[in-house]
């Protein structure tokens, strides 16, 4: 393996719905680029890509605008159930954890089980898992997510999704998640995802970001999904990048090949990726994605592409 590789991140918040107003963009770049500075700057000192990938996670899960950890919205019957996911691309490893509630970051329940063997929990095996690692219980929820869900159910549930972002002034449906990949010193790739769910959804529904589907790295890509979970899952969309790569495409021409698809079959989705080489990419078929990157020089995002279907890289 390599040492002394430039260190490269990509994060995102989310996509579907286009945000309303300059205010709108501005404040979820803000947000974003406070996550990029912290946690690119650990790379920078040496952190491994796991790590980076945890703490990346842990942030956008402590932001309420995001919906993961806390302001993950509420699932049809006024409850939170998060996902989450990791995985260790030079070690190819899957860990995590499905419809677990009462804490802040899921994403640690997922470290954890990177060295387990049993590497996926689901809801009531990771509530033991929380007593086990005595986590202080915690209620992710807020003001604006119960508003949104009493809102909502006056009108029985009828949204596609919740809002991408909390924004009690944003009427239309969006994809909530938060994903972040990192390529460290050393060559090493990992990604995670993590998710409050769709919203409003029918109880125990499974979302994409603790499948294969919605995260997935190898020493070769890691990619983190984001938009409408069961379509995510038709299209295998992570998995399915990185398969790509490996194969032999560039980063770019997995992600436009793996895009047209989608596209041709209507989805409503994004994903943001890294390759072994450095290579940074994201792409969509929503009208927005909530990315941010630092390419080892500069920082930049996606908060302001044109609506439809796009890949860029950097």
């Amino acid at each position: 393996m390599g040492v002394n590789v430039q260190p490269k991140l990509i994060i995102h918040g989310g996509a579907g719905s286009s945000l309303q107003g300059k205010g709108g963009v501005e404040t979820v770049r803000k947000s974003l680029y406070q996550v990029i500075r912290e946690v690119y700057g650990l790379l920078e000192k040496g952190t491994t890509a796991e790590d980076a990938v945890i703490r990346g996670c842990q942030l956008l899960e402590d932001d309420p605008l995001f919906n993961a950890g806390v302001g993950s919205v509420l699932q049809s019957d006024g409850q939170i159930r998060m996902s989450a996911a990791l995985m260790n691309g030079s070690l190819q490893r899957f860990s995590g954890v499905i419809n677990v509630s009462r804490l802040k970051n899921p994403i640690e329940l997922a470290k954890f089980l990177q060295t387990s063997p049993d590497r996926v929990l689901s809801d009531y095996g990771a509530a033991e898992l929380l007593r086990e690692l005595n986590i202080a219980p915690f209620d992710p929820l807020t003001d604006r997510r119960l508003y949104e869900w009493i809102e909502d159910r006056k009108q029985d549930f009828n949204r596609k999704m919740a809002n991408v972002v909390a924004e009690t002034s944003d009427d239309e449906a969006g994809r909530g998640t938060i994903g972040v990949v990192a390529l460290d010193q050393n060559g090493r790739l990992a990604a995670g995802t993590s998710t409050g769910g769709k919203g409003f959804e029918r109880i125990g529904r499974v979302s994409d970001s603790a499948m294969p589907a919605g995260n997935y790295a190898t020493a070769q890509a890691g990619v983190s999904c984001t938009g409408i979970g069961e379509d995510i899952i038709d299209e295998c969309l992570a998995a399915k990048i990185v398969i790509r790569v490996g194969d032999g495409l560039s980063l770019r021409s997995a992600f436009e090949r793996s895009f047209v698809e989608a596209n041709d079959h209507q989805r409503d989705l994004g994903a943001i990726g890294l390759d072994a080489s450095g290579a940074i990419a994201w792409g969509k078929t929503s009208d927005v994605i909530l990315a941010a990157f630092h390419n080892g020089q500069t920082m930049g995002d996606s908060l302001e592409m044109l609506p439809g279907t796009q890949v860029l890289v950097a």
